[in-house]
């Protein structure tokens, strides 16, 4: 592994943007220091902050070549097409990746570390693949039923819909609650948040069965460690018919003390044409589900305010906490204060 500090160039073809880029966007925000370019030739010559709103003056090239300028170590695969799958066009990027000696970091479905093309061709080059979404045997487990017992105070994050903030949401909550000296864990359950956290686990790439397992298998390891909040990064949404299962998988395993919910106001439609279900539903639904097992509240609402002004965004805020009572901010923008002492009042801490 190369021993220089990690310098990210970032794939991000056509699709950088607020909302097509999900793990470029993050690195952006979390691992600042450590991007140095992002390719994309539809935007090439701007900056991120051109593009995003943010990043600063991290430039957007038009190929590898043009990356190379910034000595970068590692490709990132920034974006994820249709099914998550390779495409056909990619190969020669990345094996020209390889030939520039650059690791490459995938959160693919596609196993990169799997394809032997570029096993010779990493190799030869002395470079290495890292596939997010590989599965450890050992995660492939169903749940022993850990919660039972624990005295850690576990905290899920979850959505009125798919790629809605939750990543975000809980990474500002646990940074604040870092700054209030908790003793405070993030459970990455992505691509993208295991390359914030550096561990993890991609759930929508466990067989069913085991999601339960695996998730609860990453919070045990949190408690052996000693953490007293623990915040689980969601994926999906229970009203997604794509995506339930997982969401589903994840309250199950993660047993939860506590729910952060978020939610999108300019969204009034998921990506098959239903309309979001409301914010009392959504509630309702998620602390019916535990309540066979334990008693577990929403808390709080994450608010992805992308769209809205700063005004606007704290105009939200308010119409959602006199609808549900609960307090409600964009903690992108305004930091995870609220949100995290809505966990202290709730878990009686101070």
């Amino acid at each position: 592994m190369n021993s220089l500090p990690r310098r990210l160039l970032i794939l991000a073809e056509g699709k950088f943007s607020q909302l097509r880029s999900k793990t470029a966007n993050a690195a952006i925000i979390y691992l600042r220091d450590q991007v140095v370019a992002v390719i994309d030739s539809t935007k090439a010559g701007m900056t991120a902050q051109q593009v995003l709103g943010y990043g600063g003056d991290i430039p957007v090239v038009r190929n590898i070549d043009e990356g190379l300028r910034f000595q970068p170590t590692h490709l990132l695969i920034g974006i994820a097409p249709p099914g998550g799958r390779l495409p056909e066009e990619w190969r020669e990027n990345i094996n020209l990746a390889f030939r520039s000696k650059l690791h490459i970091l995938s959160g693919l479905h596609t196993i990169l570390s799997d394809d032997k093309e570029f096993i010779r061709v990493a190799k030869e080059h002395g470079v290495t693949i890292t596939d997010y979404r590989k599965i450890p045997h050992e995660s492939e487990i169903i749940p022993k039923g850990s919660w039972k017992t624990r005295t850690a105070k576990v905290v899920l994050a979850v959505g009125t819909d798919c790629n809605i903030g939750k990543m975000t949401t809980m990474l500002q909550v646990h940074t604040e609650l870092q700054h209030r000296g908790v003793k405070s864990d993030f459970i990455a359950t992505g691509q993208t948040g295991m390359l914030i956290r550096a561990r993890g686990i991609a759930v929508d790439s466990i067989i069913s069965d085991y999601t339960a397992g695996c998730i609860e298998k990453e919070i045990d390891q949190s408690v052996q460690e000693g953490y007293e909040m623990i915040l689980v990064e969601g994926q999906g949404a229970l009203t997604h018919q794509a995506y339930s299962g997982v969401t589903l998988g994840l309250i199950h395993g993660a047993m939860p003390d506590a729910f952060i919910l978020c939610h999108q106001p300019t969204r009034l439609k998921d990506d098959y044409g239903y309309t979001l279900p409301s914010l009392k539903y959504t509630i309702e639904m998620h602390e019916t589900v535990t309540r066979h097992f334990k008693q577990a509240k929403v808390v709080g609402i994450g608010i992805n305010s992308i769209g809205l002004n700063d005004d606007e965004s704290h105009e939200a805020a308010e119409q959602i906490e006199r609808e549900t009572g609960l307090p409600s901010v964009d903690t992108f923008r305004f930091g995870g204060a609220k949100l995290a002492d809505a966990l202290s009042k709730y878990f009686g801490r101070p």
